[in-house]
């Protein structure tokens, strides 16, 4: 059978500009290219994970216009149920205004829109498909007491929990260290446990932290130079997949969709952060958000090739 997997989460409309650099403050600069693509985390992972072979559902909200018509329509092409996504009367779909320079690094400033709304009223319809999946995954986007409440339904239930706790708040609630796994990208390690991590070995710290605060499986991953993973304070250093970086915009929604699929079929979850780190290289070697997201065969070819 195919993981259930409920996704909570934002869903924007991305409006993606190509440029030679990421402007300076007080710079104007002229860029190549513009497009309008569908996105947003919670939005980007529920693609991933249906395309990665998962039973996915999708809860949150659009916005009555265009935009939100749009993501719907996006959504329902892959598969994905819908059906507890909420229309929001008089008020304009999420937006992410992205800026992508020619080595792949991006600059994003989010609107939340119709997802700021998401609320716990969401959640309570919601219930029943959150008990029935085999796993709840999450990210910061919506509106943090939203979150809350489906992580204690789902731990109730018994439900795993995958947070990617990006962006990442300026205050992090002590609840939120209850899910089951927790993967932030180095910036945001760094943010929620006040720590400057720099390097390797302060990311194997940072995660064997992580477990003591009660995160069972501790993920952080650091762009080029690899992903950190700890359960029982035991890190592990995963070495970087090998690709050439064209848009890093979604990659770590990719990484965590990957994660949660791998991990609920197989119970494994270090190979899981493998099978996720070549999730997360082939998002970012593709231009775009939902439409760089990876299926099955894309995965195992390029941990295939990494063999070689």
């Amino acid at each position: 059978a195919k993981p259930r997997i409920a996704v909570l989460g934002s869903m924007n409309m991305d409006l993606v500009v190509q440029c030679p650099d990421l402007p300076r403050p007080g710079e104007t600069i002229t860029a190549s290219s513009f497009t309008e693509i569908s996105g947003g985390k919670g939005a980007n992972q529920a693609v991933a994970a249906a395309r990665l072979g998962g039973d996915v559902s999708m809860i949150g909200r659009v916005g009555d216009d265009a935009f939100g018509r749009q993501l719907l329509g996006n959504l329902n092409r892959e598969g994905i149920d819908t059906s507890l996504v909420r229309a929001t009367d008089r008020c304009p779909s999420g937006i992410a205004i992205v800026a992508v320079e020619q080595c792949g690094e991006n600059s994003i400033i989010v609107v939340p829109g119709a997802n700021g709304r998401l609320d716990k009223q969401d959640v309570s319809l919601a219930a029943e498909r959150i008990r029935a999946s085999d796993a709840l995954l999450l990210q910061l986007e919506t509106p943090i007491n939203t979150a809350l409440a489906a992580i204690n339904i789902a731990r109730e239930a018994g439900v795993r929990v995958i947070l990617d706790p990006a962006p990442a708040p300026t205050f992090f609630p002590p609840e939120l260290f209850a899910v089951d796994v927790l993967c932030p990208n180095q910036s945001e390690a760094s943010a929620i446990l006040g720590w400057n991590i720099q390097s390797v070995c302060d990311a194997k710290d940072a995660a064997a932290e992580l477990n003591r605060r009660g995160i069972t499986c501790a993920i952080i991953t650091l762009g080029d130079r690899g992903t950190v993973a700890s359960e029982n304070e035991r890190p592990l250093w995963f070495e970087p997949v090998a690709i050439k970086p064209i848009d890093t915009t979604a990659a770590g929604d990719a990484f965590a969709a990957a994660f949660t699929i791998h991990w609920v079929k197989h119970e494994l979850s270090m190979e899981a952060v493998r099978y996720a780190c070549a999730a997360g290289a082939f998002a970012a070697s593709r231009a775009g958000a939902q439409p760089a997201m990876p299926r099955r065969e894309d995965v195992l070819d390029l941990l295939e090739s990494e063999k070689e």
